[in-house]
């Protein structure tokens, strides 16, 4: 029997969230909070608590994140996520978006058709060290680091062959795929194989993320997030059971209007036992803050219009609170009030505003006669319904800002150097594959949806 990418995809969430849940046993604390915010959200709202994604699609929910330090290491993870129906989507420049030393570009591997990410939405954030940005890296240390990530091997040829086939093949038989999950969620595990205190040491002097990156023989799952229908529930859950909460949930404001985008929160790392190996050959159990546990609101999708708006509110948020030290609960209340002035209320208005994206459907109890050509007619009078398009992507600001506040130091950047040229056209050229546009693939599925309801009323497939 075939395995498909959708079937390996889902087992292998499974199986890395199981994991997970073992070494880090607080994640499954969250779960289980999580799991319980969202049954109260669905017992109080009922079928709207669905509307951007059935309950099933929600807890079975995931979103990964990995570190990875060459271009060839990228390169192996695009491999093994392809094998399950994962693609590259988007371009997160973190090196920018964070105030402390945070030298890595990322990427999300994730399904990028709508049927895929409705059947299973697993993605990873992928992030890779820039070991040529001299703002981070001195000459005498980039040469070492990079001969050290250059003598280390991540994942082992056999998982790499299997994902190959996978992809060319469309799946695996079951003993194929069983042997390479097995390989595959081994190669995420946290090594035992000790650490050089002095080699960890000096590059966490540069950058914690540095070090997690190019101190260690190997990598690891650095969260593993499930996603909550009400992320101010939870947190205020969270903090009540003990565990320690970073300062704030990042993103977009609390506020009166419909979910945009995305918000974050995450418990601070933890302290985990890890083997080091001292200078003078002495292996000694110690621990190491770079590992927490992240949970996340997704809201709708929004267009480039939209995009922009929440910048220029970000921005607006920074301008009034210059200078001032507010707490989180003031922070969301300045910027709830921006947004209230700035943002349309209802789903109505960003749909006409066009600055979110909706599907659209003939709606069945629709008017008699012949119906109007313009969207907003055939919307208006009834005609079709708009169902919002899920925001299945990230912000640099909120990733850089739950990094930041994970970190055991802000690390050392030289802003008198110069930084190293890597934007999303040398990022596709590492990946060997097409770096896909978010923006592309919303416009790609609300246009499809719309053509399929206008060939159901009857209408010429351009808009009139």
């Amino acid at each position: 029997m075939m395995v498909d990418a959708t079937a390996l995809r889902a087992a292998f969430a499974r199986r890395l969230s199981a994991m997970y849940g073992t070494e880090v046993p607080a994640y499954t604390t969250l779960v289980e909070v999580a799991q319980e915010v969202n049954r109260e959200v669905l017992d109080r709202m009922g079928a709207d608590a669905e509307r951007l994604g059935s309950i099933g699609r929600v807890t079975a929910e995931r979103h990964g994140a990995i570190r990875v330090g060459t271009p060839r290491e990228l390169a192996q993870v695009a491999r093994i996520f392809g094998a399950m129906g994962m693609y590259p989507v988007g371009f997160y420049d973190l090196r920018e978006a964070a105030s402390s030393s945070v030298p890595v570009v990322s990427t999300a591997f994730r399904p990028v058709d709508a049927g895929e990410l409705a059947a299973n939405p697993f993605r990873v954030f992928t992030s890779m060290l820039v070991t040529g940005d001299r703002r981070f890296f001195g000459e005498d240390l980039r040469r070492r680091l990079e001969a050290f990530l250059d003598a280390r091997r991540l994942f082992p040829p056999r998982l790499l062959e299997l994902a190959d086939r996978a992809e060319a093949e469309g799946g695996l038989d079951d003993a194929a795929a069983e042997e390479f999950l097995t390989l595959a969620t081994r190669s995420f595990e946290l090594s035992r194989e000790p650490v050089s205190r002095g080699w960890y040491a000096e590059l966490e002097r540069v950058s914690a993320v540095a070090a997690d990156i190019g101190g260690v023989p190997s990598t690891h799952v650095n969260h593993l997030t499930p996603r909550v229908l009400d992320i101010d529930a939870l947190y205020a859950r969270m903090s009540g059971r003990g565990i320690t909460m970073i300062d704030a949930i990042q993103g977009p404001p609390r506020w009166s209007g419909p979910d945009l985008l995305l918000r974050q929160t995450s418990f601070r790392a933890l302290a985990e036992p890890r083997l080091f190996r001292e200078d003078d050959g002495r292996v000694v159990e110690d621990d190491l803050r770079v590992r927490f546990g992240e949970v996340e609101a997704r809201g709708i999708a929004v267009t480039p219009a939209g995009r922009a708006l929440y910048d220029e509110l970000a921005a607006a948020l920074d301008d009034a609170l210059a200078g001032r030290r507010v707490d989180a609960e003031e922070r969301n209340a300045v910027a709830a009030a921006l947004w209230e002035a700035r943002v349309p209320g209802t789903e109505a208005e960003l749909a006409a505003r066009d600055l979110a994206y909706f599907t659209f459907h003939a709606a069945k109890d629709r008017p008699a006669g012949a119906p109007p050509a313009g969207l907003a007619e055939l919307l208006a009078g009834g005609w079709v319904s708009a169902r919002p398009i899920v925001y299945e992507d990230f912000l640099p600001r909120s990733a850089a800002g739950i990094f930041q506040s994970n970190l055991t130091s802000d690390g050392a950047k030289d802003v008198t150097e110069a930084g190293a040229d890597l934007g999303p056209e040398e990022l596709a050229g590492v990946l060997g594959r097409t770096l896909h546009d978010p923006y592309e693939l919303y416009a790609a599925i609300r246009a499809e949806s719309l053509a399929r309801a206008r060939e159901e009323l009857g209408l010429p497939g351009e808009v009139g």
